[in-house]
């Protein structure tokens, strides 16, 4: 990821933060918890720029560690669009929607917030996967899919955690033993059923993904050949 990426990232982010501390946080409108959730979102991405492939193994994978842990508080921001219930944009006479500016601004607060953290969350996903095999010289489209898919189940199980157990990763340094405790009891058929929901929420946006770079590195090959 070029360094350009990243600050254009940065700055969204921040600028997002700082727009939902000064208008929604400060004012103590329903959607205050975009703040805390968008911060926690940011994070593995954050720690996702300083994943590089060149760096000390030991370095590599205690920060590969950390972004694991927290990546999950990326995709966690869809399940957000349930409070979208709280707005009731209906008239109740007539049963039609009503063209009500402000319900419309929290909507776009919290499509934002969500539709950001998912793509951009995706986006730092692929790339310390790919960053972890090159580290690892096992390269290849095959084993890039497979990690990606995997690393995707295993977020889909924390948005589960942090959804129903309200278990944050902070918890798993404060109190481990409470903590392991939980993950141990949490299987059942209807968690799995969850899980699988989420894994297919995060696999639709990785898919559009994979396949808009491949239509346009086919494009570009396209027109390399006619020049």
């Amino acid at each position: 990821m070029t360094k350009k990426s990243c600050w254009i990232i940065r700055i969204f982010f921040w600028s997002y933060l700082l727009y939902i501390y000064l208008t929604v946080y400060r004012q103590q409108e329903v959607y205050s918890f975009l703040l805390l959730n968008t911060f926690l979102a940011y994070i593995p991405i954050e720690i996702s720029f300083h994943l590089k492939h060149q760096q000390n193994k030991v370095l590599f994978f205690v920060t590969f560690v950390i972004w694991l842990l927290f990546y999950p508080n990326a995709p966690y921001e869809l399940t957000d669009l349930f409070h979208l219930a709280m707005l009731d944009p209906y008239n109740n006479l007539t049963k039609l929607m009503v063209f009500n500016l402000h319900l419309w601004l929290k909507f776009t607060n919290l499509l934002i917030g969500a539709l950001a953290c998912a793509l951009i969350g995706t986006i730092s996903l692929e790339y310390a996967a790919d960053q972890l095999l090159w580290l690892l010289k096992r390269w290849s489209r095959l084993k890039q899919i497979i990690l990606i898919n995997v690393l995707m189940i295993f977020s889909s199980i924390g948005i589960y955690i942090g959804r129903f157990l309200r278990l944050h990763t902070v918890y798993l340094f404060l109190d481990p033993k409470w903590a392991l405790k939980q993950l141990t009891n949490m299987w059942s058929l209807r968690m799995l059923v969850f899980v699988a929901f989420m894994y297919a929420l995060q696999l639709l946006i990785w898919g559009c993904m994979f396949i808009n770079r491949f239509e346009f590195q086919r494009l570009e090959k396209a027109q390399g050949q006619i020049k």
